[in-house]
C-alpha cells in the first residue's frame, strides 16, 4: 500500500518544476537582454537572416498601446502574468509534460519582459529579421508556449473517440 503521506509531493514537487523552469527561462532572458544592450550600444550586428539591433518597445505585444502611461501597461501586464502564473501552478500537477514545459514557457516569456518593463517603462528587443517587428528571448518563449499548447490541444483532441469529443461541444 503506497504512503498517504506521499501523495501531496508530486503536486508540489511539480509545481516547484515549474516554478524553477520559469525562474531559470526568465533569468536566462534578463541576461541576454543586459547583454544585447552592452554589445549592441554601438550598433546592429548582421548576421544571415537576422540583426540583432537594440530597440525598445514602450507599448505592449507589437508596440501596441504605446500612448499608455508605462506604469498602466506595468500595472495591467502584472496582473495577466500574476492570472498565468496562478493558473500554471493550478494545472500543472494534473498537466503532461507538453503542457507542462508550454506553461513555464509562457509564464517565463510574461514574467521575463514584466520585469524588464518595470526597470525603466520599456521592453528590451534586439531580434531583427527585417520582415517581422524586433523581438526578443521572452517573446520567443511566449510564442513557442502558445504553440505547444495549441500542439497539446490538437493531440489531445486526436486521441478522443469522436463520441467523448462531440459529447463537450
Amino acid at each position: 500500500m503506497a504512503d498517504a503521506s506521499a501523495a501531496p509531493a508530486r503536486p508540489a514537487r511539480r509545481r516547484l518544476l515549474l516554478a524553477a523552469a520559469v525562474t531559470g527561462l526568465a533569468a536566462a532572458d534578463l541576461l541576454v537582454k543586459a547583454l544585447a544592450e552592452d554589445v549592441l550600444a554601438a550598433g546592429a550586428v548582421k548576421l544571415p537572416g537576422l540583426q540583432l539591433k537594440l530597440l525598445y518597445n514602450d507599448g505592449v505585444a507589437f508596440s501596441f498601446a504605446r500612448s499608455l502611461p508605462a506604469w498602466a501597461i506595468v500595472v495591467f501586464t502584472g496582473m495577466l502574468t500574476a492570472g498565468l502564473a496562478a493558473y500554471a501552478l493550478a494545472v500543472v500537477p494534473r498537466a503532461n509534460r507538453l503542457r507542462c514545459v508550454a506553461g513555464a514557457a509562457v509564464v517565463a516569456g510574461a514574467a521575463a519582459n514584466l520585469l524588464d518593463r518595470a526597470r525603466d517603462g520599456v521592453v528590451t528587443d534586439y531580434l531583427h529579421t527585417g520582415w517581422f517587428p524586433t523581438f526578443n528571448l521572452a517573446d520567443v518563449y511566449l510564442s513557442a508556449g502558445v504553440g505547444l499548447l495549441i500542439l497539446a490541444e490538437w493531440r489531445q483532441a486526436r486521441r478522443q473517440p469522436p463520441a467523448q469529443a462531440s459529447a463537450q461541444t
